[in-house]
């Protein structure tokens, strides 16, 4: 593998990209301008990644009451989402190569504001129809925003990352945790759900006129590689790269989908269960904060994902043998361990020499990642059914811990692809 380069393909004049010039020489891959406009324009639109999912689990009991659909309407409801992340995201770069990584992020919240808007207003097809929509405009801002990061703050790549994991999780916590409410106080879930598309206007609301400080659009990825380049499917730390933030997808959706069953069939209320998760999504948003910038400025990041995921191990094994007895210090225990989501996320543009490379290296390892993902709570199910008790699903949890450490532990390495 080629040894790290001693500079990015910006740092030569990173005035440039932090202060937002108006101009943007050919040669450079000027993807957004940099600045305060862009990083809150970068957090509003993480808020909007994790809500068009996580805000229908609540809900999901009165919507299938009020639709009359069966439980494989369910599944297909929480599963797809998953399915057309991974289709999307690999189609991520194709549609930036025609239009620019802004433009293309610009579609993707269109989307997402369209499709949440109308999944509301008719039946069980229109529900999934529309969800999907919005799940393939944020599969499309899923692989370009680290190409922002990247091309428009290249030494403050940690930092970036860290704000932009940190609201996308407080996000997903946001969409379990008020949209009760929202229901409760309009009387339907119909309107508690359509509210969240207003988020997604208000980030289009700010990314517009991010983006506008060039009047012509800015070099695709595509243009800039002008240099014949290797596909990543033949690079060994591309796959690295992909297996780590695929298992950590793998054991994440577990988590949010099946621990608080487990909680609960140990003898844990069910609200104490519901807010038991929401401790371990929070949990992240510290480790995303604090201990990802602090990564990010080592050449390697190996030791933090090993140390990180060990912390989590340890708190899997509490819930295998003892789930009741300590379920707070558990949770937290795994909270820290689904932390290294940040870093997985960091490493593909930590890992990549340029924004043209950071696209080619996000949209693979986000689109074959969010596959593996979708198998997880598959899997665990399937053997829960098959073993008849949590232990066998648990073990198999851990296995794939332990390959996501060492793998994260590859991906980390002071090297580029």
């Amino acid at each position: 593998m080629d040894p790290r380069p001693q500079h990015s393909a910006y740092g030569h004049d990173l005035s440039l990209q932090l202060d937002g010039a108006d101009e943007i020489p050919q040669g450079r891959v000027g993807v957004l301008g940099g600045g305060a406009i862009l990083a809150v324009a970068v957090v509003l639109t993480a808020l909007n990644l994790r809500p068009a999912v996580t805000s229908i689990a609540p809900l999901l009991g009165d919507m299938r009451a009020d639709l009359g659909t069966s439980a494989t309407w369910a599944g297909l409801l929480t599963t797809l989402p998953t399915l057309c992340f991974a289709a999307a995201g690999l189609a991520a770069p194709v549609l930036s190569g025609r239009i620019g990584a802004n433009r293309t992020i610009t579609v993707g919240l269109l989307a997402l504001a369209v499709g949440l808007g109308i999944r509301s207003l008719d039946g069980p097809y229109v529900v999934i129809g529309a969800t999907l929509l919005a799940c393939a405009g944020i599969a499309l801002i899923n692989v370009l925003i680290p190409v922002v990061i990247k091309g428009s703050f290249p030494a403050r790549v940690g930092l970036m990352t860290g704000i932009y994991t940190a609201a996308l999780q407080g996000g997903g916590a946001l969409g379990s945790a008020i949209t009760p409410g929202f229901e409760q106080a309009f009387g339907n879930w119909r309107t508690a759900l359509a509210l969240w598309s207003l988020v997604a206007v208000a980030a289009l609301a700010v990314w517009i006129p991010a983006t506008m400080r060039h009047r012509e659009p800015a070099p695709s990825v595509a243009q800039v590689a002008a240099e014949p380049r290797p596909s990543m499917l033949h690079s060994a730390l591309a796959w690295q790269v992909t297996l780590f933030l695929g298992a950590q997808g793998f054991l994440a959706y577990i988590v949010m989908g099946w621990l608080p069953q487990v909680f609960i069939d140990s003898g844990v209320s069910k609200v104490s269960a519901g807010m038991l998760v929401g401790l371990v999504s929070l949990v992240g948003v510290p480790v995303a904060l604090v201990l990802l910038p602090l990564a990010a400025r080592q050449a390697s990041q190996s030791a933090w994902i090993v140390g990180i995921g060990l912390f989590g191990m340890a708190g899997i094994v509490g819930v295998l043998v003892a789930p009741a007895a300590q379920p707070v210090l558990w949770s937290l225990l795994i909270g820290v361990g689904m932390g290294v989501f940040s870093m997985a996320l960091a490493v593909i543009a930590l890992r990549s020499r340029d924004a043209a490379d950071t696209a080619r290296l996000s949209a693979m390892a986000q689109g074959f990642g969010y596959l593996i993902a979708g198998l997880g709570p598959f899997l665990f199910g399937l053997l829960h059914d098959v073993s008849g008790h949590w232990t066998v699903p648990w073990i198999m949890f851990l296995v794939v811990y332990a390959a996501q450490i060492v793998v994260g532990a590859l991906a980390g390495r002071d090297r580029v692809v």
